[in-house]
């Protein structure tokens, strides 16, 4: 238990040296308050949105359409890697133009889903799934095709083919770096959100960032990037505390 205590104190000491970095330059005359306001201005700016119900209403939004376009992303990843990974055809003929979508930019996607899909929230979703969707494909695809041959033969000695070979022996085998590639995914999927929310949003992070730099509210935009830093790192440690126990049963 200290030494759990000890590396959470330590990983707390960085976010409190910057917080005193910040409140240092605001209060150094060297900023004005709308170009760098000190943290008590962003805490006043949390306290109003919460007074008037905004803040939730954007944090539900954004966080609905990151669980949702994660999903979609995640589970394509995992078909299409699994594919590629046990199949040397369906990697020969896939790999190549994955890849090359991979380089794609997220925000090149936008115009492009814009004309297909309209202004609703499908393109919002769409985008984000696609953040998620190389990261869970790329590191299934490399697991399973690296999967240790010796394990593929006992599985074959015990008669395990086909779906219950790759259930059984090469998906547990495999685990613990898809669910790497997993926490990879839900990182990329904040990253791409702010990109979706650019898309025709009343609602939401993204669209709170980008409305904070129009209306010259630098406390609201610096508490934007805040909020968007802790819900990741909140879902990153929840999807971490899952790949400690899968490493822990089969790694």
């Amino acid at each position: 238990m200290s030494r759990r205590l000890a590396r959470a104190s330590a990983g707390l000491l960085i976010p409190l040296l910057l917080l005193l970095a910040w409140q240092s330059a605001a209060a150094s005359g060297a900023y004005t308050r709308a170009q760098l306001p000190p943290p008590g201005d962003v805490w006043r700016a949390l306290g109003d949105l919460l007074a008037h119900g905004d803040l939730r209403h954007h944090v539900a939004i954004s966080v609905q359409r990151v669980l949702i376009g994660f999903s979609i992303g995640t589970v394509a990843g995992l078909l299409l890697g699994g594919l590629v990974g046990l199949s040397r055809p369906a990697r020969a003929l896939l790999a190549p133009t994955v890849g090359a979508l991979r380089a794609v930019p997220s925000l090149a996607w936008v115009p492009l889903l814009l004309l297909w899909l309209g202004i609703g929230e499908s393109p919002k979703l769409t985008l984000v799934a696609i953040g998620a969707f190389f990261p869970v494909h790329t590191t299934v695809a490399s697991a399973l095709d690296h999967a240790d041959r010796r394990l593929v033969e006992l599985g074959h000695a015990y008669g395990r083919t086909g779906p219950a070979l790759l259930a059984q022996v090469l998906l547990p085998a495999a685990a613990p770096a898809v669910l790497s590639g997993v926490r990879l995914a839900l990182a990329q999927s904040w990253l791409f959100l702010v990109a979706a929310e650019l898309i025709a949003s009343s609602m939401g992070l993204g669209y709170l960032l980008i409305d904070s730099q129009n209306t010259g509210r630098t406390d609201v935009l610096l508490l934007t990037i805040v909020l968007l830093a802790l819900l990741g790192k909140a879902s990153d440690a929840l999807l971490g505390l899952a790949e400690r126990r899968v490493k822990l049963r089969w790694g």
